[in-house]
């Protein structure tokens, strides 16, 4: 066996502290190349694809999906190739001091370069974003592994029956995850694989010859723990940083918007959004953008470290989206410059991407205002409460047919709500009603999107 390296769960730009493992693309004997996907992590914003920073041999996967890992611990093994001695084959070569390894790697010394000899070695490719970053985490220290640690080290495995004996065996994290699914006792199997070590056959085999036991009714079966990972963790946080940090208040109104669903009815025949997919939801997109232009104080921050109230001249328009992963909110960037036509391919591509679960922590990040679409539910409306770091945000509820004072008659008209939340530090009630209803006065009547614009 060649020389092995270990790649770290590397910070991929965000300042993230851990990430939940998704889906291996390679398997042990896998020959990979540099820049080679390996791998799909799941972080606090987003599914972020792993490329691998080395040419080789997988050797060993050392995290299974739905584990949970912090940064910069070691999540596989690739054989390099190299000179190294026999001796090594079961082992991972010492890590060197800090200050000389490769960002992101353990088991080999930075090579010193001589800036005034030729270049005869073939470049090393850096990945940008690769290896812890200094500062940006704020975990306790972990223990660092021993020189020369066995790759396969024995740990002690509690008895079963609860009792204090324990017995050390030797088992990868896969196999003892196998163990536990299957309700098998490591400390019972003689293993058969190096050095004693116990493999997955050991424990298909032992699973199988186990005698069935009648499950026993518990109190556990009627009650399920799901696990807080990802995208779902990052939102709790960040609504509870919310509700507790910005005073919330919460208005309505109720639109005629008739005229507005004749408006889009006649843009789809347009040939300037032939292929594009055009709904009520762009119209309230470009009213909030022409809202927020008539009164900019909507589309502000509030900065309490420098006790200053922080007013975007520009409007990154996030639109809530529910995917499987859990609520992500995407961003349309510099959303006030774009045209009916270019806005509404932008809000296409945002939610098939989000629907996808390919959006970026780029994405995700830098929002200024919200809109979130509660009406796809078939609810009329909501309290939305603001992502952190926003004044507004605009719920848009299910459109209904309802009997409607219209030119002195009751009709059956087009009728919605809408629901405004904003930052009472920074929006009063007059700064924000103002805001609401001009919204609501460009759904009713699109012609003063035009008149305004």
């Amino acid at each position: 066996m060649g020389e092995l390296k270990q790649f770290k769960l590397p910070d991929v730009g965000e300042g993230l502290t851990e990430a939940d493992i998704v889906k291996w693309h390679v398997q042990p004997g896998d020959t990979v190349e540099v820049n080679q996907t390996i791998l799909e992590i799941e972080t606090a914003k987003a599914v972020v694809e792993l490329p691998c920073p080395y040419e080789g041999t997988v050797t060993e996967l050392l995290v299974s999906e739905g584990t949970t890992v912090d940064v910069g611990v070691p999540i596989i093994t690739v054989d390099v190739g190299g000179s190294a001695p026999a001796e090594t084959a079961n082992q991972v070569t010492a890590p060197p001091p800090e200050s000389a390894q490769e960002p992101g790697t353990v088991g080999s010394i930075a090579p010193k370069v001589d800036p005034t000899a030729p270049q005869q070695q073939k470049r090393v490719p850096v990945l940008v974003g690769y290896g812890v970053k200094p500062g940006t985490t704020t975990r306790r220290a972990r223990k660092r592994p021993d020189a020369a640690a066995p790759a396969v080290r024995p740990t002690a495995a509690p008895s079963p029956n609860g009792g204090g004996s324990r017995v050390a065996v030797l088992a990868k994290p896969p196999v003892r995850k196998l163990a536990k699914d299957l309700g098998v006792d490591l400390a019972a199997i003689t293993g058969t694989g190096p050095q004693g070590s116990i493999t997955r056959d050991d424990i298909q085999q032992a699973a199988s010859s186990a005698p069935a036991v009648a499950p026993a009714r518990s109190a556990g079966e009627r009650e399920e723990r799901i696990p807080v990972r990802g995208v779902r963790k990052h939102t709790a946080a960040a609504m509870v940083q919310s509700a507790f940090t910005a005073p919330h208040v919460t208005e309505w109104l109720q639109i005629d918007v008739t005229e507005t669903m004749n408006a889009v009815r006649r843009l789809r025949d347009l040939p300037d959004f032939e292929g594009v997919k055009v709904s009520p939801l762009l119209l309230v997109a470009k009213a909030l953008l022409l809202a927020a232009r008539r009164h900019p104080m909507i589309n502000s921050m509030w900065d309490e470290a420098a006790q200053e109230i922080v007013v975007k001249h520009y409007v990154n328009l996030g639109i809530a989206a529910a995917t499987d992963r859990g609520l992500v909110v995407p961003k349309i960037k510099d959303a006030q410059d774009l045209s009916l036509p270019d806005l509404a391919r932008a809000l296409g591509d945002l939610a098939a991407t989000a629907r996808a679960g390919k959006s970026t922590p780029a994405d995700l990040s830098d929002g200024t205002m919200t809109i979130t679409n509660v009406g796809v539910f078939g609810v009329d409306a909501g309290t939305p409460i603001l992502t952190p770091g926003e004044s507004a945000i605009l719920a848009f509820g299910q459109i209904r047919d309802i009997p409607w004072v219209h030119e002195g008659e009751i009709k059956i008209r087009k009728v919605t709500t809408l629901a405004l939340s904003f930052d009472h530090r920074i929006v009063d009630g007059e700064l924000g009603s103002a805001v609401l209803r001009d919204v609501g006065a460009m759904l009713e009547d699109p012609m003063r999107m035009l008149a305004w614009s």
